[in-house]
């Protein structure tokens, strides 16, 4: 990523025109930036875990509102989410029980996570850039 760098174009554009006896000088500026590829994964990082987590605080609510899983939505929330959460279950002894009210510990600490692998990952991205992005 070394050859990565913001690259500004800039194009004028002058025309000129007589209506009657007035002259009009018009000037058009565009400019377009490129961005780079490094700011792109970051973006995506952020995106997937940002999906990841919401998934996951969903799950938690609905723990704690002892939702309903027989709703089609709940199960969705519960069947995606408990994959996520999954690899966290073993740090607190804990049996998912669908149906009753409980603050599940296990997808807090998996939220956190997630959240920090996100953050360090697109950081990582930035260590060969020149500049702050």
């Amino acid at each position: 990523m070394n050859g990565d760098q913001e690259k500004k174009t800039t194009e004028v554009r002058n025309t000129n025109e007589q209506v009657g006896d007035t002259n009009i000088r018009r000037q058009t500026v565009e400019s377009s930036k490129k961005i780079s590829t490094s700011v792109i994964l970051q973006r995506i990082i952020y995106y997937v875990a940002g999906v990841i987590v919401a998934l996951l605080v969903f799950r938690i609510v609905l723990l704690l509102l002892a939702a309903n899983q027989g709703s089609p939505f709940v199960d969705f929330i519960y069947g995606v989410s408990g994959f996520f959460a999954w690899p966290f279950y073993g740090v607190f002894s804990y049996q998912p029980a669908y149906g009753q009210s409980i603050f599940e510990i296990s997808s807090v600490v998996a939220v956190l996570v997630y959240a920090l692998v996100a953050v360090g990952l697109a950081k990582l991205l930035t260590l060969t850039s020149s500049h702050d992005e």
